[in-house]
């Protein structure tokens, strides 16, 4: 019997997947169940170069067909989403879309810069062909009648959807422990988390089940999955994406970000997705870049790539409370990028730890406000009740998790009449200060770095409990928030964990709109870090 591979029209029977997963089943997807455990052969570890242009040059070449390219990636699907648990959703359409590209390139018509591009996309982006639940219960089953405008740009690129990634409940964590559904793992350990709450996007990238991914980074959702999760995670300027069809968690913070394996796949998604959009009001008409034009390869490099760069490492960020080895390793980082001709200092940012508890005075009064449109009047679950008040009540009651009703009860108090002063106003005027500091600080240096989490990846079900210990994670990211600044998150080293070590990211921040030196500079950090293979190792069945 052929290959699915050497038989597109077999492909369209054998691989087919539903669009819902229900994680109710053992395995969580009932098409999976019966798959044979993971092998060496069948999840051989893939290259961590860039893996876009190849992808188009080999379609417009005639190398290889849009459809063999998604049908390696889904048979990837098969062999580990059992035990990653990435998606929420697959798309149906991955072979029809596919097949559709390929009649595109044979009749020569153009195919966009992301042709053949296999995507996740965070379930709280909205997809018309898809469910859309922002990781919630409360809208189990809901469909939205648009795409997101980075959605909708991802297709007019070429890229294809290849379904909807796992989430903690509408970006309200950070481990994808509070998804709604299930708990996604993390590929290099899958007894430990993936990060959150875009930790299912950040998991898809790691185990190579799709090229690049759509997360939302509201305090360092992007930034510390890639972290954990060892890929490339970029939370763009605030403005520089368009929030139209992104489920509002915080609006004054919320940004779409990008993952991928390399730091020129996620210029190219970025300069895909960024723009201004008249949906969007706060959407900048900032011009948007070729950003992957300006990579330098490693070959046009000379030994000191970075000269006269200023970089300034966060004091704060390396003190009490951050684990050794994460200390070492951006230490190690900060040395390599001083190697390569960059001139390093340290800064300190004095409001840094004022950041964390006026980002959650901030963001939970946004939700509080934001969340009120879940009523299950228009959309989404609801309970049986005869009157209003219980409709709105029980319906909220049994879709919302714990986590999501412990911050609307935070943000409404906030709010409330004679604590909006002591509570929300001051948390506003400490923004302020933050973003002074930074900008003091970016007056002095070009870049200023940090790690991206005070940890590596932890034991599922490690802080489930302590919501104040998780809550202190975020510690390394909510100032970029606060602020608007754009960050990039790249691997730069190891901590002892797991089968083979657990991967640590190191955070660069730069100024409003300077997504390019940034990426510029990832991309040069990433070709001359020797040593380091940043993909996980082989999944195998417990």
């Amino acid at each position: 019997m052929p290959s699915p591979i050497q038989n597109p029209r077999l492909l369209l029977t054998s691989t087919r997947i539903p669009l819902y997963l229900s994680s109710k089943t053992p395995c969580t997807h009932r098409c999976f169940a019966s798959l044979p455990s993971l092998s060496p052969q069948t999840l051989a570890p893939q290259s961590t170069t860039s893996s876009i242009p190849s992808i188009r040059e080999s379609l417009l070449s005639g190398r290889k067909k849009a459809v063999e390219i998604a049908a390696e990636y889904l048979d990837r699907i098969r062999l580990t989403e059992p035990q990653l648990k990435s998606f929420i959703h697959l798309s149906d359409s991955v072979l029809k879309d596919a097949l559709e590209l390929d009649r595109k390139v044979e009749n020569g018509e153009d195919v966009g810069p992301l042709a053949g591009v296999l995507v996740g996309v965070k379930d709280n982006l909205c997809t018309v062909d898809m469910p859309s639940t922002g990781g919630s219960r409360i809208l189990d089953g809901y469909r939205p009648a648009f795409d997101a405008t980075a959605v909708r740009k991802l297709r007019e690129a070429g890229a294809i959807i290849a379904g909807k990634t796992n989430m903690d409940e509408f970006g309200m964590g950070s481990t994808t422990e509070g998804s709604g559904f299930h708990v996604t793992k993390n590929p290099w350990d899958t007894s430990r988390v993936p990060g959150g709450s875009s930790g299912g996007s950040a998991a898809a990238v790691s185990a190579r089940q799709c090229v690049a991914s759509l997360g939302s980074d509201t305090g360092g959702s992007v930034r510390q999955p890639a972290s954990f999760c060892g890929v490339v995670g970029l939370k763009p300027t605030y403005g520089r994406v368009s929030r139209f069809g992104l489920m509002a968690y915080a609006s004054s913070l919320d940004v779409v970000g990008v993952f991928g394996s390399s730091v020129i796949d996620t210029a190219i998604v970025l300069s895909a997705i960024a723009g201004h959009d008249r949906l969007d009001a706060t959407s900048s008409s900032h011009e948007v870049p070729d950003y992957s034009s300006e990579m330098i390869a490693l070959d046009q490099l000379n030994s000191k790539p970075l000269k006269g760069l200023k970089i300034g490492v966060i004091k704060e960020t390396l003190g009490d409370g951050i684990e050794a080895g994460v200390v070492s390793s951006i230490k190690a980082a900060s040395s390599h990028l001083e190697q390569l001709g960059s001139i390093v200092g340290e800064v300190s940012l004095s409001s840094f730890d004022l950041g964390l508890p006026a980002y959650y005075i901030l963001a939970s009064s946004e939700a509080s406000s934001n969340l009120a449109r879940y009523d299950s009047v228009r959309y989404g679950q609801q309970a049986d009740a005869d009157d209003l008040s219980l409709l709105y009540g029980d319906s909220r009651a049994k879709g919302l998790g714990h986590e999501v009703k412990m911050r609307i009860l935070m943000g409404t108090y906030a709010l409330s009449a004679g604590y909006y002063d002591a509570y929300y106003k001051r948390a506003q005027q400490v923004r302020t200060l933050v973003q002074k500091s930074f900008k003091d600080a970016l007056d002095q240096y070009d870049i200023l770095i940090s790690p991206a989490a005070p940890s590596a990846a932890y034991k599922i079900g490690e802080k489930t409990n302590d919501p104040l210990a998780m809550y202190a994670g975020d510690i390394m990211t909510v100032n970029v928030n606060l602020a608007g600044l754009p960050s990039l998150v790249v691997p730069c080293g190891f901590v002892e964990g797991g089968a083979s070590g657990l991967p640590v990211g190191l955070q660069m921040i730069s100024s409003s709109f300077s997504e390019g030196k940034l990426l510029r500079v990832g991309h040069i950090f990433e070709q001359s870090l020797q040593g380091y293979n940043f993909v996980p190792p082989v999944l195998s069945e417990n």
